[in-house]
């Protein structure tokens, strides 16, 4: 139950007089945690500060909420009714946070059934049917998601990936074509190929479509999402340290958390025509490794020096990108952890973005960056930084100088990306975290699918 902090007078019709006086005296000494026994369970209340910001005051909701499965926890409580009396209307929110926190992945626990679940069957007072439905949806698009980053590459490589969005696709209802290696061979998406040349493990290029029934597509020209599906990443020659390898299971969360948003797209009948290409593979070290001084030809013709192995990610979104022309598409988003400049930037707090997108498109994807708590800064795509990527042998180099790594390699994608509007998300920061921020949890967070979702519904609905 959540009240307002200042007035918690509301919340006198729900708890007994003794209790109501109890919780009046105790509010004005700070305290906003509360819990009144009942022979059915309890009464939990939250008294949560009025926020003038609302963005702020939904996030406060969504921690409240996470905060509360503690206790649920201690009560072995499972079933819970939240109503709102604050009239503040953030109990969504709230039920959100509760419910995002609730995720575990427990796959792999030989005796999972002593690890205490947290799965909790919740129900909110005062909020409709329909926005029920599609929290749901998302909830379960966010799972989707984080199952998806939490497979070991031991069981998701880059073939049972495909498989796995496949599948994902006959039980959302979105359509999946899967294009093997002989024909990204025919294709001649060098970038693909050239990063996979020392697995053993073959590429896969997965094209996703949601097109709702009945030509109800708001949209005339389909907007394109791409996502990084990098299913390990030991760096290749330019080999990583082992502390920034032990976690590259996460290097294909940019692709998952596509598959994430045209999950919630097909489950809400999203009235939109998306696009969704994913380009995946390993990055493995061997004999047949590109190495660095190496030069390929990508999909678009363009001539690449390779002098890092470890920037790879930008070598095969740069080839799904040049696909994504054949779309004339509306506009093209593409996810991917791509560099740990954007985390030394700006931690784990916000994703970074840059492109050539118009303005309008820009700010309402900020405004759903805010109303998610997925924030995004925009960083410039200047012309010096493209300096940095000019190569004495081939049309470009696949890095700049260490500076604004994060800027060059989203300059670097640019030249694939000229000929629609287009944004650049690095999502290194959010995307996987060592240990849990409130309901974003442990490792795989399903950062983008709740953001994307919302610019899309917002913008062109």
């Amino acid at each position: 139950m959540l009240a307002d902090k200042e007035q918690p007078g509301q919340l006198e019709g729900a708890l007994l007089p003794a209790e109501s006086s109890f919780l009046l005296k105790s509010a004005e000494r700070g305290v906003t945690h509360f819990f009144f026994p009942r022979e059915d369970g309890g009464i939990f209340v939250r008294l949560l500060k009025k926020e003038d910001d609302l963005a702020a005051g939904l996030e406060a909701a969504r921690l409240a909420g996470n905060e509360l499965l503690r206790e649920l926890r201690q009560y072995k409580i499972h079933t819970v009714a939240l109503r709102d009396v604050s009239g503040e209307n953030h109990v969504l929110a709230f039920a959100e946070g509760m419910a995002l926190g609730s995720y575990q992945f427990l796959k792999y626990l030989t005796q999972p059934e002593k690890k205490e679940k947290l799965l909790l069957e919740i129900a909110v007072e005062g909020v409709s049917e329909a926005d029920i439905a599609e929290a749901n949806a998302l909830l379960e698009a966010v799972f989707l998601t984080r199952d998806m980053v939490n497979e070991p590459q031991s069981h998701l490589n880059a073939v049972q990936l495909a498989d796995a969005i496949t599948e994902a696709g006959k039980a959302f209802g979105f359509e999946v074509e899967v294009l093997e290696k002989e024909k990204i061979e025919s294709l001649k998406m060098g970038g693909l190929l050239a990063v996979n040349r020392a697995s053993s493990i073959p590429p896969r290029f997965c094209v996703l479509e949601w097109n709702p029934p009945g030509e109800n597509a708001q949209n005339r020209k389909p907007i394109v999402l791409v996502g990084k599906g990098v299913v390990y990443d030991t760096g290749g020659l330019s080999l990583k340290p082992t502390d920034g390898m032990d976690y590259m299971k996460c290097d294909m969360a940019g692709a998952a958390a596509v598959v994430g948003v045209f999950a919630a797209a097909a489950r809400t009948r999203l009235p939109l025509h998306l696009v969704g290409l994913i380009p995946a593979t390993d990055n493995q070290i061997g004999e047949r490794a590109v190495a660095p001084g190496d030069v390929i030809r990508m999909y678009s013709g363009t001539t690449v020096e390779v002098l890092n192995t470890d920037a790879e990610g930008r070598l095969i979104l740069a080839d799904a990108l040049h696909f994504a022309k054949k779309y004339d598409p509306e506009l093209v988003l593409d996810l991917a952890t791509l560099t740990g400049a954007a985390v030394r930037a700006l931690g784990t707090q916000a994703i970074c973005y840059m492109g050539t997108a118009p303005d309008p498109v820009k700010r309402a994807l900020e405004s759903s960056g805010w109303a998610t708590y997925e924030r995004l800064v925009e960083l410039p795509l200047w012309k010096e930084f493209g300096n940095e990527l000019k190569s004495n042998i081939a049309d470009l180099r696949n890095i700049g100088s260490g500076n604004a790594g994060m800027i060059t390699a989203g300059k670097f994608l640019e030249h694939f990306a000229a000929d629609y509007p287009w944004l650049h998300l690095d999502i290194a920061g959010p995307a996987y975290l060592r240990t849990a921020a409130g309901y974003r949890t442990r490792e795989g967070t399903g950062a983008g699918v709740r953001l994307l979702y919302d610019f899309l519904k917002k913008y062109y609905l």
